[in-house]
């Protein structure tokens, strides 16, 4: 076993094509923004900005810098918009926006991308300034045309009025006029109060009849003249590589066009999916695993159970993220002691990945569900030999992501782009992965061990707290600096329980065994809440308190108010300790994303099998942009949580994936998904993460409730193995 090393920044060829391309001189003073936008077309907007524009009719669109996975991010940013611009709700539209890092970078992450929860918290002041600045343009229009102060004007749904002389003109007749005025730098923004939109169940999706009507357009809708579809043959094993492979079954099979080998494995065009599917399997290919990880996750979970124990230290680098106090003497043998292993999970989006890629002939495009256009557009220039800005990405809709459709070396993109340089002369190729390429050759949440042990004082409560993270960098092969990964700790680090114990020592160990991994819905949240939330129930049945009052006092200890009121909340609506008959309630709290939400699972056990009947969920996400969005969020968030509870599990032996489709890689059936009703605790905060929080949360509260049925804690996931 080898000791992950620090992440370390990796500039890619781009750089250097950036540097030989451009020259250096071109360079200086340049902000990374301006380095990835290098060979991009200049952008006209419109006189409202990048975010606005406005047709001779008054219609409003929202020009959107984040990606429509099917979260509703859409409604949210319509809807700030609307709000500070009082457009007409109903005839508001969104598009998304081009691919250009300077202009639509998330200002979080540097780049242009979606992730993180961060699409309306990161675009709350930006949008709510563009609003506010196009209204005020309408505005001192209408006061000209209407010769009357300003001050004196009122809008509502797109309409100026004054009021004192029953006069008005819609922003269609005002549009030339207000075109030409200069949009002011600081407008005036509306006090929360004051809303009329935002808070309200009419913030609803805007893609809802386009999905319904089968009008929105993805990929796969995508068809092109003189398309070609390809897919590509991957190894059994990660790090695995072609030694040699027969084509001629392949290229008999009609429709087939070319065979050739990728850096990742073995592609066959063809002119139709179906041509390139029974190419691929017609494909003979031997190959060379000398370097192929051989791991199996049942001897890596022993494995990471030694580290943590520190009966295996070879090569095993510790590194601190929370430190605390005197730990000689703060522990004793009546701690708690609990160890807790989580599985790999693989994302398995509804809609596998794909992408259609022009390059030649003065071409380069890409078109696709890009979760991160700017990273897309770097791989593709490496590959290309182009500058970043030149390469166009169009974004499309996509069908689900989960965080797969986002990684550093943009894996799908980057085989689309090589076969569709080796066809050439800018004809586009549409790369498909089918449900078993992306099981199978994917990238997958970490599989990963805490070992924990809990000191407690006279009063109950965590004097000591010892805690060991054996898990895999996610962060590892970032081009841009990180130092330590946070996302292997997040949810621990800074929790409430460590910071209200006055001995800490919680420390990670990354190791590297060659097995592709990423962000998975919440991160680290995944299996920090699990472990968090349960040891505290574990606590509390200790010494005998109700869950949910020793964490009041738990909370009350560090000041963590918004937990607090969040865990009030919901276990007032669930009508803690009254259960419905039959079953048993779970508590659990975790916060992520700047989002404390708060879940009271009821569950039951059918022969062994445990059910889950109704789930009660409260959140603090600050200022609720969308609260029927937040609700389905919530709902989403529960069941695929509680189906990586249940069932999630990516197994390896001798380093090949066991699970190739969703017979042997369960989701929850619809007749096993709880009612989950959602209250959202009021707040005047900036809006925060809406996407994941209602994830990491659903499996502790039924862990806990579980506890509480049988008297034994849960120490691995998932719950149900077949």
């Amino acid at each position: 076993m080898l000791a992950e090393p620090p992440a370390r920044p990796n500039r890619r060829a781009f750089l250097v094509t950036v540097a030989a391309s451009a020259g250096a001189s071109l360079l200086v003073g340049c902000g990374p923004a301006d380095i990835l936008s290098l060979g991009a077309p200049a952008m006209h907007f419109g006189a409202f900005g990048p975010f606005i524009r406005i047709d001779p009719d008054g219609s409003v669109t929202v020009v959107s810098k984040h990606i429509e996975v099917g979260q509703g991010t859409h409604a949210g940013l319509a809807a700030i918009v609307t709000e500070e611009l009082d457009a007409d709700w109903d005839t508001v539209r969104v598009v998304q926006a081009p691919a250009d890092a300077k202009v639509y970078a998330n200002t979080t992450m540097g780049v242009q991308g979606t992730g993180g929860s961060s699409g309306v918290a990161n675009s709350w002041d930006q949008l709510r300034h563009a609003g506010a600045a196009a209204r005020a343009m309408f505005v001192q229009a209408a006061a000209t045309r209407l010769s009357v102060p300003a001050a004196e004007l009122t809008v509502r749904n797109g309409v100026v009025v004054h009021q004192a002389t029953n006069r008005s003109a819609t922003f269609a007749e005002l549009l030339p006029d207000a075109s030409k005025v200069t949009p002011p730098q600081n407008p005036p923004l509306k006090d929360p109060k004051s809303f009329t939109l935002i808070g309200t169940d009419r913030v609803r999706r805007k893609d809802s009849r386009l999905k319904a009507t089968g009008t929105a357009r993805f990929t796969q809708d995508v068809h092109l003249p003189g398309m070609l579809t390809a897919m590509v043959a991957h190894p059994p094993r990660f790090g695995g590589r072609v030694a040699s492979f027969d084509d001629s079954g392949a290229r008999r099979v009609p429709g087939v066009v070319d065979v050739f080998q990728i850096p990742s494995g073995v592609a066959v065009v063809a002119s139709s999916t179906w041509a390139a599917r029974m190419g691929r399997e017609a494909l003979k290919v031997t190959w060379d695993d000398s370097r192929a990880t051989r791991v199996s996750s049942d001897r890596l979970a022993a494995q990471y159970r030694a580290i943590a124990a520190g009966t295996l230290t070879q090569n095993v680098r510790w590194q601190p993220y929370a430190t605390k106090g005197d730990v000689r003497g703060a522990f004793h043998d009546s701690d708690l002691v609990a160890t807790y292993d989580v599985p790999y999970l693989a994302h398995a989006p509804m809609e596998p990945m794909n992408a259609v890629a022009e390059v030649g002939d003065g071409k380069h495009k890409l078109t696709l569900g890009s979760q991160t256009p700017t990273l897309d557009q770097l791989n593709t220039a490496e590959i290309i030999g182009v500058l970043p800005g030149s390469v166009e990405v169009e974004t499309l809709f996509a069908g689900g992501s989960f965080g797969r459709r986002t990684n550093f070396q943009s894996d799908f993109v980057r085989e689309t782009v090589q076969i569709a340089k080796r066809v050439g002369g800018g004809r586009p190729v549409k790369l498909v992965w089918s449900r078993e390429d992306d099981m199978a050759a994917g990238y997958y949440r970490p599989l990963t061990h805490h070992s924990v042990r809990v000191a407690l004082g006279p009063d109950g409560l965590p004097s000591a707290w010892r805690q060991r993270i054996v898990t895999q960098s996610i962060m590892k092969g970032s081009p841009i600096p990180v130092g330590f990964d946070d996302t292997t700790v997040e949810g621990a680090k800074n929790s409430p329980y460590i910071d209200g114990a006055p001995v800490v020592d919680g420390q990670v160990a990354m190791i590297d065994v060659g097995v592709p991994v990423l962000w998975w819905r919440s991160v680290g949240a995944t299996h920090t809440a699990f472990v968090m939330e349960h040891t505290v129930d574990q606590l509390a049945r200790k010494v005998g308190r109700d869950p949910v009052d020793y964490r009041r006092a738990l909370y009350n200890r560090v000041g963590a108010e918004r937990r607090l009121a969040a865990l009030n909340l919901a276990a007032a609506k669930a009508g803690w300790g009254q259960p419905t008959a039959g079953y048993t309630q779970g508590v659990a709290v975790h916060e992520s994303f700047g989002s404390v939400v708060a879940q009271v699972a009821e569950v039951r056990l059918d022969n062994g099998v445990p059910r889950v009947g109704r789930v009660v969920t409260a959140i603090d996400c600050g200022i609720a942009v969308a609260p029927d969005q937040i609700a389905a969020q919530m709902e989403g968030g529960a069941c695929l949580g509680l189906a990586a509870a249940l069932y999630g599990e990516i197994v390896l032996k001798d380093g090949i994936v066991q699970q190739h489709n969703f017979d042997g890689y369960r989701v929850l059936r619809m007749n096993e998904a709880p009612v989950v009703e959602t209250y959202i605790v009021a707040s005047a905060n900036p809006p925060s993460g809406v996407g994941e929080p209602g994830t990491p949360v659903i499996a502790p509260a039924v862990a806990n409730a579980l506890l509480e049925i049988t008297g034994k804690p849960t120490t691995s996931l998932p719950l149900i193995r077949t």
